[in-house]
């Protein structure tokens, strides 16, 4: 091979290198991102349009520049407070809540969640093939982890095709020039050739090994990190019972069947008892209800399936959230109102809770408890009082 077929060769090896590189950047970025937005977003916003607390997210890298993006995520309240429409319109829209600022969420961090997202909704959706199984329910964000790698690896592979490819027509060219290969040869045939040359080459059996082995080892490395995380569990349950219609359409409270929500360390779980409050007169024909009124006369408690479920080793306590810090359920729930069947919108990590301690406000308008404990954070800081700051970061809070 003469020095100018050389160099195009080096050139196209750099050419190629470059452009894997770039992707499996973007792939990692996703990747990341997907971890922060599960972890620090998913509680308030999807990653598609739908609404959940706040607005679905969706093509935000298009709504609005990322310099935007960035202040918004770290002083919602200070953008809001600047005057821009953009901002002002969307808290006027939802009832004038703020989202809680992530000063600690740096900008590459931002970009690598935007990346996520508009990953997550190139995904081609999968067509119907009829009514959803029950007890089945979609995921509260599309996973673009798993499509990313796929796409990767795909992209690998038609590389090397193009590379054995140009390489044939630069080997085959060369011969030309010199007289030393048959011109009527099939460029197929010659290709097939340069394959298996490539094939037996031991610089690429070493190299498709490592990379079977670094593809083999982050596999196993996302798979130990998912290790207790349920997010997006939808368990069916005995009795077909739709959130939707009792806790959207008609608007009962969550205290009314989890007696214990603002009250106990635990929610609990409606007995039977509370279903016949309604349910004595109401639809008593349907098979559904029939249930109710057979775990009655066997007096057996309903065998409803938990979906939310912490490990023992956490203590977690309904209403000191609730009661004390008057957070609403779909801070950690989601839009339970809007869900057919109840699933796991967020990951219940020791990191996600961590990080909501780091970011939530202490709400102590109104509790003397709090008074003395503002003052003396105020002489030394200008930043409102953190859950953190009263013992939120503490081992023996939640570990006991």
């Amino acid at each position: 091979m003469n020095r100018k077929n050389f160099t195009l060769v080096k050139f196209l090896f750099s050419f190629l290198f470059l452009f894997a590189s770039a992707y499996a950047t973007l792939a990692q970025d996703a990747a990341e991102g997907e971890t922060l937005f599960k972890n620090n977003c998913a509680a308030c916003h999807s990653s598609s349009d739908e609404v959940l607390v706040g607005p679905g997210l969706k093509g935000i890298g298009e709504r609005r520049p990322i310099e935007w993006i960035v202040k918004w995520v770290h002083n919602p309240q200070a953008v809001i407070a600047s005057g821009d429409k953009y901002a002002n319109e969307l808290y006027n829209k939802f009832n004038k809540v703020a989202m809680t600022p992530y000063p600690n969420i740096s900008e590459s961090q931002i970009k690598s969640i935007v990346a996520y997202i508009d990953a997550s909704n190139a995904a081609p959706a999968a067509p119907a093939a009829g009514a959803a199984p029950a007890g089945a329910a979609a995921p509260a964000a599309a996973s673009s982890g798993g499509m990313m790698e796929v796409l990767l690896v795909g992209l690998l592979v038609i590389m090397v095709f193009v590379l054995i490819a140009l390489l044939s027509i630069v080997s085959t060219l060369s011969k030309l020039s010199g007289g030393e290969v048959d011109s009527e040869a099939p460029l197929m045939k010659r290709i097939a050739e340069n394959a298996k040359k490539l094939a037996a080459n031991s610089a690429v059996k070493t190299g498709i090994i490592i990379f079977a082995l670094l593809l083999g080892g982050k596999a196993t490395i996302d798979a130990a990190y998912g290790v207790g995380i349920h997010q997006g569990y939808a368990p069916e349950q005995p009795i077909k019972f739709s959130h939707k219609l009792h806790a959207g359409q008609y608007q009962i409270n969550c205290n009314y069947c989890h007696t214990g929500v603002y009250e106990g360390k635990g929610a609990n779980v409606p007995s039977a008892n509370i279903c016949m409050n309604c349910h004595n007169t109401i639809k008593r024909e349907s098979p559904e209800i029939q249930k109710i009124y057979q775990a009655l006369e066997n007096d057996e408690p309903i065998q409803w399936v938990r979906v939310h479920n912490l490990p023992d080793l956490a203590y977690f306590n309904h209403s000191q959230h609730t009661n004390v810090g008057n957070l609403e359920c779909k801070n950690c729930h989601g839009d339970i109102e809007k869900m057919e069947v109840v699933e796991q919108r967020s990951t219940l990590t020791m990191g996600w809770c961590i990080d909501c301690h780091r970011n939530t406000d202490v709400n102590a308008k109104g509790n003397a408890y709090y008074d003395k404990l503002v003052e003396v954070h105020n002489k030394d800081s200008k930043t409102p009082l953190k859950v953190q700051n009263i013992g939120g970061l503490e081992c023996s809070k939640c570990h006991y």
